[in-house]
């Protein structure tokens, strides 16, 4: 089943007797998932006393993962927010609570309840762009006993499976191939005659430094919102969570409107320098001159077209410079579009890879942030505060020491999925399986990304003041990423070392003494025994 713009595909539910279609006098229940909040869907252009709108706090969706107190409140505040906005239209909305007595009961169980409430005639549903509720609601829609449609979200710039039709069967896929592709499909940052403005596709090269400080870190200007009765409402029904709450301190948009608000301080305040600083991390702040829209665009509230529009007004208009622009809508436009297109070409076997049968457990500091390296102290205590991390903390810092430690990719996923307030399944997977843990085997990675503390050191302050020396390799005080790298290598040699872009790694490491590479190896296995036990 293809998708199509606006809801003209019938499902397997059985149709009315006298009608293909939605008949006039049919009531119809129309659903709306949490990360379905676009108030400018045509669902909702005209008011019509015959449709019913659906929003459900359920513990379905609260459990299928242990997730961060501030995603939970995050998505169901601002479904509450939404439900009464269409209420202040003129729509009808039957919303159920997290505190209702039914919220333990499944969507389809809830669907059917409120079919026989409402006696309705047809159901209606946009595409999921989780898996799991795909089949969900395709199996019921097959069963049920009235007529049914999926209707296009209206949200993405390309289609579920345009990127499998790019690539077809080709063992390994490009993003930046598709990312071209998208820009002069859709004609962004492009010249008159289809070539790329500034004449080239990508100033990746261009946004690599390291934030000594200066330029002030923008003014952080979302609102401020209370949250503290959903909090309370939420831990009474029994919703176990973790992460830091801050329920009545909510920093997070709720609404379209203050989405937006969002994205202007953005382009005024921090896309001019978040080119330069994209990949920089530093402990003096959790979120330097990124634009933090993801839990906006990822929940709908944000179009992405939006987005990506008023990034190339800014380098127009000569507010923002070309590689800041450029390296923003790239974001967006290549990486976010490109990962939904792997996720849906591969599922379900994708999330069942393991390229290195990796099965280690997570140190108890995941939880808590407490370990003596300042790098995955910061990055994982940000993670567990805010429910954010950018991508070079989440790839580079994280990610970096599961691949090298060897913690089993599930578990990795399993965490990022309920850590990030922005983190739904089809970025979330792809991102944490195949372009931070490898364990695609290089679909969406062409190497590992892993590196040693050398990295870190380069573009980060997170090694002033470690209680590891970033430079040495062995000894009880030796930065444990570079023991970890260098071991990591030495173990995965048979799967590795025929990889074009990792022979510099393997000729450095043969240059190593054997006695030298015995204590590397004794020096992470001691550590990787010391956190299973001790988790420190």
């Amino acid at each position: 089943m293809g998708q199509r713009l606006g809801c003209r595909e019938i499902l397997l539910g059985a149709l009315p007797p006298a009608a293909g279609h939605a008949g006039d006098s049919m009531t119809i229940l129309r659903l709306i998932l949490g990360d379905q909040l676009n108030p400018l869907h045509s669902w909702f252009a005209q008011t019509d006393s015959k449709v019913v709108y659906t929003l459900m706090e359920i513990r379905q969706e609260t459990d299928y993962v242990l997730h961060h107190t501030q995603k939970i409140i995050g998505i169901f505040a601002a479904m509450r927010d939404f439900a009464e906005s269409l209420t202040a239209r003129g729509h009808r909305v039957h919303y159920l609570k997290i505190d209702d007595s039914d919220n333990r009961q499944s969507l389809t169980t809830n669907l059917d309840g409120l079919i026989a409430v409402y006696e309705a005639q047809h159901f209606e549903y946009q595409f999921p762009d989780e898996w799991r509720l795909d089949q969900q609601l395709r199996a019921y829609c097959q069963n049920l006993a009235i007529s049914s449609q999926a209707c296009d979200s209206e949200h993405f710039y390309s289609q579920r499976d345009e990127a499998a039709q790019l690539f077809g069967a080709k063992a390994h896929w490009l993003m930046e191939m598709f990312y071209r592709r998208m820009r002069v499909k859709h004609n962004v940052l492009l010249e008159e005659n289809q070539r790329p403005v500034g004449g080239q596709w990508n100033f990746d090269h261009d946004n690599r430094k390291t934030w000594p400080g200066v330029p002030a870190v923008p003014v952080d200007t979302r609102p401020r919102h209370n949250h503290t009765a959903l909090w309370q409402d939420i831990v009474a029904a029994g919703v176990n969570s973790f992460g830091t709450a801050d329920a009545d301190d909510f920093r997070w948009p709720l609404n379209r409107a203050e989405a937006l608000q969002q994205l202007e301080a953005f382009i005024a305040e921090g896309l001019p320098q978040f080119g330069d600083f994209q990949d920089a991390m530093s402990r003096r702040s959790w979120r330097l001159f990124h634009s933090l829209l993801s839990f906006a665009l990822n929940t709908k509230m944000l179009n992405p077209r939006e987005v990506v529009e008023r990034a190339e007004h800014a380098y127009l208009e000569g507010h923002a410079p070309l590689p800041a622009a450029e390296g923003f809508i790239r974001q967006i436009l290549g990486w976010r579009e490109y990962v939904r297109g792997v996720y849906w070409a591969k599922m379900p076997a994708y999330a069942a890879h393991n390229y290195f049968d990796h099965d280690r457990l997570l140190p108890s500091w995941f939880w808590t942030g407490e370990t003596r390296m300042n790098c995955l102290a910061a990055a994982i205590g940000q993670s567990l505060q805010y429910a954010y991390a950018h991508h070079i903390q989440r790839l580079m810092v994280i990610g970096n020491f599961a691949l090298l430690a060897g913690l089993a990719p599930d578990a990795v996923h399993r965490w990022y999925l309920g850590v990030y307030i922005d983190a739904f399944e089809w970025v979330e997977l792809p991102n944490t399986l195949g372009m931070s843990q490898f364990a695609d085997g290089g679909l969406l990675a062409t190497k590992p990304y892993v590196s040693s503390a050398a990295y870190i050191d380069r573009m980060s302050d997170y090694c002033k003041g470690c209680f590891y020396d970033k430079k040495a390799r062995t000894g009880d005080r030796a930065c444990p990423f570079n023991a970890l790298y260098w071991h990591f290598f030495m173990r995965h040699r048979d799967k590795l070392s025929r990889n074009p872009r990792l022979g510099m790694v393997y000729r450095n490491l043969d240059r190593f003494a054997a006695t030298e590479r015995e204590a590397m190896t004794l020096r992470a296995e001691e550590l990787l025994v010391d956190w299973e036990k001790n988790g420190i």
